[in-house]
């Protein structure tokens, strides 16, 4: 294997999947893209999609951590993030943590660290859940404000450890652990650390500890340049069979696909694979050629293009 992750240093979704890759045992090559746009070297490889993190090899991109999630463990079985009977609780849990404990913790963190953000991240992030620009002052009060609704979700997470286990659904991490470590490890903020709120649950304090351990696996810098250099020298891999659900697009009709939030950027292209969990865009790049952009379906939108 020969993966790339484009990533940026302090994205919390970065680091589920940077740890993913060390818990896999995997060795990486590293390219950092900005956190804001425009991002002139990585919508090239997913025609706009603008999120982080997104893993490639060759041709193929995969986007949003729960599908590199699952790519990686088709990929490398073992160790799991899927231990027996922990699947179906581990998904549920992952999916709360980054729909309902993620965007409070964001919007607090980054409101105490209003003034120690990146130039025009508040704006960038705004823009991109349909909202206007908001003032230092109206960051610094969505903190407090959040704050209120980030503590019972620490305390559900603390809860769950409350009996002395290792991880949060027995004695060996699974997906769940992965997605809800990189909200508390986002708490440690740009400059003004948050870590305290986990204080008072030191069961949570030591799991916290021991996922850091599991490490980011063996990282290699490349350029944004060298990464579309290795898409445009190579070729998609090919399509596995697909299992196409009631109303889908079939393989080689053309579809669009975008983040079911609010996000407004499609990307199109030719559906070339398909099932319950995936769907894989072709396109063609005019500097790249033909580029394989994979998204999971849960969270996702999809519009058939005539």
């Amino acid at each position: 294997m020969n993966l790339i992750l484009h990533h940026y240093d302090f994205s919390n979704f970065a680091e589920k999947a940077r740890l993913m890759l060390g818990f896999k045992g995997l060795a990486w090559r590293s390219v950092e893209q900005p956190p804001i746009l425009p991002k002139p070297k990585l919508t090239p490889l997913t025609g706009g999609y603008r999120r982080i993190p997104i893993l490639q090899e060759g041709a193929d991109l995969w986007c949003d951590t729960r599908l590199i999630a699952h790519e990686l463990e088709r990929r490398v079985p073992s160790p799991s993030f899927f231990p027996d009977g922990t699947r179906g609780h581990g998904e549920a849990i992952a999916w709360w943590a980054e729909q309902q404990f993620m965007r409070p913790s964001a919007l607090f963190v980054s409101g105490i660290n209003a003034d120690h953000m990146p130039e025009g991240l508040h704006e960038d992030r705004a823009k991109l859940h349909g909202l206007p620009a908001p003032s230092i002052e109206a960051v610094r009060a969505a903190a407090i404000r959040n704050r209120h609704l980030v503590r019972p979700q620490i305390k559900w997470l603390a809860e769950m450890l409350d009996d002395g286990r290792s991880y949060l659904l027995g004695d060996k991490p699974c997906i769940a652990d992965f997605a809800c470590y990189h909200v508390v490890w986002f708490y440690r903020g740009r400059h003004i650390d948050c870590r305290a709120e986990f204080d008072p649950y030191p069961k949570l304090l030591a799991w916290r500890d021991r996922m850091a351990t599991i490490g980011h696996g063996t990282r290699t810098e490349i350029s944004q340049d060298e990464a579309l250099a290795v898409a445009r020298h190579a070729a998609p891999a090919p399509a596995r069979p697909s299992d196409p659900q009631e109303g889908d697009p079939r393989p080689g009709e053309r579809a669009r696909v975008r983040p079911s939030d609010n996000a407004r950027d499609w990307t199109e292209g030719e559906v070339s694979f398909i099932d319950p969990d995936e769907i894989a865009l072709l396109r063609h790049d005019p500097d790249l050629g033909e580029v394989a952009v994979h998204f999971p379906r849960l969270g996702y939108d999809w519009r058939r293009q005539r």
